[in-house]
């Protein structure tokens, strides 16, 4: 074969790999670089390495501060996380299932916070709450923080359960239905395995983007601090920056863990959902 055809050939796995490569050094160099930054012994973010040391994530841990920002972010995006899983699933169910007047009205309604800026989300809901004094959101506290973040993560959980949902076959549940199972098998056994890699992701993806929410959490968190607030508030403070690398690694450690857990748990559980989904006629008789 000659070498022009076998570099043609070549030439658009050789730019698809460079093109991914660019892309995933863009998205995590910075968050490489202050990673390897967080064990820098100054205090200054320069390339010059000046000694290897962990007093940063010691400082982090004995922050008090730091410790209640966060506390104060998994509080918050453990219970936005709850209700938007509920909130979602059933939107997901009664967009997709049921055909009603406005349907598509509703759908576009439910979809609106996506791609809303977070920011006019934030500054509104801080004039709403401040014009008209709503009781229990007024004054700003994580009560109103979280109110406000349900609104804009449960249509995340829409759009990804209901991505799933227009894939399902029904096939499966009419042959269920056929053969005795109740609602509570049918639900069970048929439709919670198939979804449970939707639901899955859509609850890491709404966990991250409540810890992570920035302008929401700054203009309607009145005085309690989040974790996202927090990291602003002390980067004006030069000294403090190698604990915000330590404090920020630490997180995305975390964070990463717990993906590649969950990652491992589904494709663990596959295998047991089709077997599951193989005997499911033994199971309802």
């Amino acid at each position: 074969m000659p070498a022009r055809v076998r570099i043609q050939r070549l030439l658009p796995g050789i730019a698809s790999t460079a093109l991914v490569f660019v892309v995933m050094l863009i998205l995590f160099g910075p968050i490489v670089l202050l990673a390897v930054l967080s064990f820098d012994h100054s205090t200054i973010i320069a390339l010059d390495w000046s000694g290897f040391t962990t007093q940063w994530y010691r400082d982090a841990w004995s922050n008090t501060d730091l410790r209640s920002a966060i506390l104060n972010s998994l509080l918050v995006a453990t219970i936005v996380t709850a209700i938007s899983m509920v909130l979602g699933t059933m939107c997901a169910f009664a967009v997709t299932r049921f055909r009603f007047r406005l349907r598509g009205a509703v759908a576009g309604l439910v979809g609106a916070p996506l791609v809303v800026p977070w920011l006019m989300i934030g500054v509104g809901a801080a004039i709403f709450f401040f014009h008209y004094h709503v009781p229990g959101l007024f004054p700003l506290s994580l009560h109103s923080v979280t109110a406000v973040q349900v609104i804009c993560t449960f249509p995340l959980v829409v759009a990804i359960v209901a991505a799933r949902l227009v894939r399902f076959e029904t096939v499966q549940e009419e042959a269920a239905i056929d053969l005795g199972a109740s609602r509570f098998q049918l639900l069970r056994h048929i439709i919670l395995p198939q979804l449970t890699p939707s639901l899955c992701a859509a609850a890491i993806f709404a966990f991250s983007w409540s810890f992570n929410n920035f302008e929401i959490d700054f203009f309607v968190g009145g005085y309690d601090e989040t974790f996202p607030v927090w990291v602003y508030s002390e980067l004006r403070r030069a000294p403090n920056l190698p604990i915000i690398n330590a404090s920020s690694t630490l997180i995305s450690f975390v964070q990463v863990l717990l993906v590649w857990g969950v990652w491992r748990l589904l494709a663990r559980g596959d295998g047991d959902a089709s077997s599951q989904t193989a005997t499911v006629v033994d199971v309802i008789r």
